[in-house]
This record gives C-alpha cells, sequence and structure tokens, in this order.
C-alpha cells in the first residue's frame, strides 16, 4: 500500500476506485465496506483509495472537547488497511479551511482533478464541505459532468459502522475486551515505547515494562488486570498487564504496565505491541503489598489459564 501525508503528494491513477472516511479501528463494519470497493476495482481492472483525515474532523471543529478518544492511533490505522490489501491510503491533514470548501469545490478539486475518481463507494449520510451541506445527493447530481459513478453503501451497512464504532469504544471504556474484540474482528491493542519505571513491580517479584502511548487521543481500556499477547523484537510472547493509578502505594499518575511472562531481555526504549485478549479483574487497593503480591500470583494463574483456553487470535 502506498501512503500519502497530503493529498497534493498523491498523482491521479487510472479507474479509482475510492471510498472516504475516517475508519476509526478498521472494524468489522469497515471491511465491510472495504472488501466491497476492492470487489469494484478488480471488476474495472482499477485501484482502491481510502481518503482519510487526520488529525480526526472533530478534534478540529470542537477543539474543546478532550474526551474524543480514538481506537487506532493512526499509524495503527495504516497498517491494518495495508493488511486488507488496501492500494492507496491518502491522509489529508484536516484544517478549518480544508473544512470551508464547497461541495462542487470539493468533488472537482479533490476527488475528480486530483484523484481521478471514477467509482466512489460512500454512505447515505456522508457529510463535506462547508457547514457539511455537501451528500450523497451532490454526487449523484454532478456525476454526469465529472465522469464518476456513485455506488452507494447501504443504509443497514452504515448503521452496523456506526454501531461498531460506539459499542467498541464504549466496551473498552467498560472492560468488555470480548465485545470490543468480536466487532473489531481482532484483538484490540496499543502501542507504545517501554520507558523505565520504578521498579516497584520488580521488588514484588513481577517486574514490568512500562509502556508510554504518545497519541493522546488513543483510547486506553478500563482500569484493570488484563490477559495479554505482547509483541516485542519480532517475537511474540504472553503477558498479564496492569492498567490504573496503583492505588495500594498512593500511585499519582495512570500507568500502563506488561509482565511478559518467560521474559528478562532489557527492552528500554523499544517499541511494544501489546493485544489485549481478556479482561480478569478491575483495579483494587488492598491493605499491604504482601497483599498485592498474593493478589498477583491469583491473577498470574488467571491469566495463565485464560491463554490456554484461548483459539488463535486474528493476526494484526
Amino acid at each position: 500500500m502506498k501512503i500519502y501525508n497530503n493529498i497534493d503528494d498523491f498523482k491521479a491513477v487510472a479507474n479509482a476506485v475510492v471510498t472516504i472516511g475516517t475508519f476509526d479501528g478498521v472494524h468489522i463494519g469497515h471491511r465491510k465496506i472495504i472488501a466491497r470497493l476492492k470487489e469494484l476495482a478488480a471488476a474495472s481492472g482499477g485501484e482502491t483509495v481510502i481518503l482519510t483525515f487526520f488529525p480526526h474532523p472533530r478534534m478540529i471543529l470542537h477543539p474543546e472537547d478532550e474526551e474524543i478518544k480514538l481506537i487506532t492511533t493512526m499509524a495503527e490505522k495504516a497498517r491494518l488497511l495495508e493488511q486488507m490489501g488496501v492500494d492507496h491510503l491518502i491522509i489529508t491533514p484536516f484544517s478549518r479551511d480544508f473544512s470551508n470548501q464547497s461541495a462542487e469545490e470539493y468533488i472537482r478539486d479533490i476527488l475528480v482533478n486530483q484523484i481521478g475518481t471514477k467509482k466512489i463507494v460512500i454512505g447515505y449520510d456522508h457529510r463535506f464541505g462547508k457547514d457539511r451541506q455537501g451528500g450523497l445527493e451532490d454526487l449523484l447530481a454532478l456525476a454526469p459532468e465529472y465522469g464518476y459513478k456513485v455506488v452507494e453503501i447501504a443504509e443497514q451497512d452504515i448503521n452496523d459502522v456506526a454501531i461498531s464504532s460506539t459499542r467498541i469504544r464504549k466496551a473498552l471504556l467498560e472492560g468488555d475486551i470480548d465485545i470490543a474484540n468480536e466487532c473489531l474482528g481482532y484483538p484490540f491493542f496499543i502501542t507504545g515505547k517501554v520507558i523505565r519505571g520504578d521498579q516497584i513491580g520488580r521488588t514484588l517479584g513481577y517486574p514490568t515494562a512500562n509502556l508510554v502511548v504518545e497519541e493522546r487521543y488513543k483510547l486506553i481500556p478500563s482500569d484493570g488486570i488484563f490477559a495479554v499477547k505482547v509483541l516485542v523484537e519480532g517475537k511474540e510472547y504472553k503477558g498479564m498487564a496492569y492498567i490504573g493509578h496503583r492505588p495500594t502505594i498512593n500511585g499519582m499518575t495512570r500507568n500502563i504496565e506488561v509482565n511478559i511472562f518467560d521474559f528478562n531481555a532489557d527492552i528500554y526504549n523499544k517499541e511494544l505491541r501489546m493485544e489485549f485478549l481478556h479482561y480478569v479483574r478491575g483495579d483494587i487497593k488492598f491493605a499491604s503489598l504482601d497483599e498485592l503480591v498474593v493478589q498477583l500470583g491469583k491473577d498470574k494463574e488467571d491469566v495463565q489459564a485464560l491463554l490456554i483456553m484461548d483459539r488463535p487470535q486474528f493476526n494484526t
């Protein structure tokens, strides 16, 4: 897949089959749309093009809303789309100026002249242009003049996309990993850099890799203990992850930590990907560190039992 970080870098291709959207999570609803896109491109000898935006439009149009969290970072989304077999991904920097184009300017300048759209796969509710006044009706009205065809995504499929996104975010924030993964079609994951912590886990007999996720907009699941799969330096491990404020030691910051089983390498400053497979329990404040250690022993047994029973997971 070719990635363009600005639409000006993209040169129009012959027979471009295009869809537009944020595709946050690239979940099962999105995958139905992408499958349709690929089907149309294959039938006409065309190339698939996804036009997406960064930052997310809501971050620009509603900067006061600090609660906007996304299932995937831009890099994670690009990786998932590449695995889906998309030919071209255009990441358009979203700005107020961009949002102020008229519907016809958007269609003529972006979709037709810049991308060379021959087919556009779009939902009935997709809005674009100044004050979101443009939509399917404009695309249909201008199609004869600009020489493209419009393929409408069924309303049910559009609703599935919206419901899935909302359901995934809600499930993750409530610790319902099973529901989130079912809607995604693969294990939810976070990617970050391993940083040096205060070594408390090591003194308790459960050394952890402390993970920092630089993208503040990335959604992090609810606090608690999770059974996870860890990918670091090209190798895969099992582990027990913790998210929370470490109330037993009166922690002040929210930590993301993972105890990687059968692992003792130095991975400071390395990138680590952690796939969430099961939720084990919520965060608890214990009366003493000894009580915490006893509970961690039980947690590890629970995690190992869950991981042994696991079916093979979708590869992300």
